[in-house]
């Protein structure tokens, strides 16, 4: 690895750190929020997952020497604050549209993921501080992450614009 594709390394490698601390917070905000109790339950520990790839992450991080960057984390976390800005419908509270939206931002966080995981794993095949097994099973949950979110994210889209029923004199 090339000095340059070792700080590309390091900048790819925080911001998918930042995503993570954000992503969990996203995820115990909308576990804490949610109207229904098994969606919630779903997300909370979705939230415990994250954290656990995101310590994977930090670990595989510090096995390449790469110090991770506090700025990006925080930079991370305000882009989720900001994110509860978006227009929804409502002006102070949540609406189910936030549900179907966080839910969507939710989904590509973990394909972003996902798409790190597969990265390190084919840097695995000629860097031997990366471990292929575990990478290949960090890369399996992220998969069982997406299936989830997009389950709940099928519910909550149908939940919110399905028709209403039509009435009867």
């Amino acid at each position: 690895m090339t000095k340059d594709s070792g700080d590309l390394l390091a900048v790819y490698l925080n911001d998918h750190l930042a995503g993570a601390a954000a992503g969990v917070e996203l995820l115990r905000r909308a576990a804490r929020g949610g109207r229904d109790q098994e969606a919630s339950r779903q997300l909370h520990d979705l939230a415990d997952e994250v954290t656990e790839d995101r310590a994977a992450l930090m670990e595989i991080m510090r096995e390449l020497d790469i110090r991770p960057r506090r700025s990006r984390i925080v930079l991370g976390l305000l882009g989720e604050r900001a994110g509860r800005l978006k227009t929804n419908g409502h002006l102070l509270s949540r609406s189910d549209l936030s549900d179907v939206l966080e839910l969507e931002v939710m989904r590509l966080g973990v394909e972003g993921k996902a798409c790190c995981w597969r990265t390190l794993r084919e840097l695995a095949d000629t860097d031997p501080r990366l471990n292929p097994r575990r990478l290949d099973h960090l890369l399996r949950r992220a998969e069982t992450q997406i299936a989830c979110l997009e389950g709940l994210r099928a519910q909550a889209a149908v939940a919110t614009f399905r028709a209403a029923e039509p009435q009867t004199s």
